[in-house]
């Protein structure tokens, strides 16, 4: 018993170190946000006090010079759109992958793993020309490129939880006079919450927070830009920033995010875990 207490204390320090860790580059972050732009340079590390302060002039110069605003619509429409089409198709076609048996199928699917492992770099000039030449240079067109590069992880996860489903649910819903679409919908897609909210999380933080593809795609000079690339716009010629301003919106841009992260936390792992073991 002893040893056990001992342990679970060990692992209680080693998580709050860990804690520790991860929340003070944010903390700095925070703290920055609310300093004068000189300050930061020649003291980031240290503490605000009433000569360093500079209340909310930051968040104010940061929203002005890059139309922030505009960059929060613009991220949020291509965050959620992209979100729902990504949670909609692949489990559409993953429930197809696994009830549909066959060589076709199986070759699918293997692509759609095939395409977790390939590197963004081999085919992001491929992909930004081709973006360009179908006019997808543009929210709605960000949603398709996030629909593509999001599949693969997406459908590998409905893949391993619909296999854990039975057929007999299926096949009464079936005797009941349900077509597969009213299956799927009305009795499946319920079943698959727990990986449907996961998969959501893991692209939401991934799509809101990128910022290589739309800066390849949509570009800095629109007026599409996104929050990453709009914090970007901050940099000035010869490498001049204006680091006030950018660590403001940095603070700005992380909130909807972290406050999505956890209100939906609690399933990350239930799904995870399903979608990953069973079957």
């Amino acid at each position: 018993m002893k040893k056990k207490a001992w342990g679970d204390f060990c692992l209680f320090v080693l998580l709050c170190v860990l804690v520790i860790v991860f929340l003070t580059p944010i903390f700095f972050v925070v703290m920055n946000s609310f300093k004068g732009k000189l300050y930061i340079s020649d003291a980031p590390f240290a503490f605000v006090d009433s000569e360093t302060f500079a209340g909310l002039a930051n968040y104010r110069n940061g929203i002005e010079k890059t139309d922030f605003f505009t960059a929060f619509a613009c991220s949020l429409f291509i965050t959620v759109c992209s979100v729902l089409v990504i949670v909609l198709f692949t489990s559409m076609t993953a429930y197809y992958l696994t009830r549909v048996k066959g060589a076709f199928t199986n070759a699918l699917y293997y692509i759609f793993v095939f395409s977790m492992i390939v590197p963004f770099q081999m085919v992001m000039f491929t992909m930004s020309k081709l973006a360009n030449i179908f006019r997808l240079n543009n929210p709605p067109g960000m949603v398709v490129l996030y629909l593509g590069f999001g599949a693969g992880l997406s459908i590998f996860m409905f893949c391993g939880f619909i296999k854990s489903i039975p057929l007999e649910i299926e096949e009464a819903a079936m005797i009941d006079g349900c077509n597969p679409l009213q299956t799927f919908f009305g009795v499946v897609m319920p079943i698959l919450k727990p990986t449907a909210i996961t998969v959501a999380i893991l692209n939401a933080m991934w799509i809101w927070n990128d910022y290589l593809l739309p800066y390849l795609v949509i570009g800095l000079s629109t007026k599409y830009k996104t929050i990453p690339v709009a914090v970007q716009y901050l940099v000035g010629s010869y490498g001049s920033k204006d680091l006030g301003a950018m660590m403001a919106l940095l603070v700005l841009s992380i909130l909807p995010i972290v406050v999505f992260y956890l209100t939906c936390q609690k399933y990350i792992i239930e799904g995870v875990v399903a979608g990953a073991v069973k079957g």
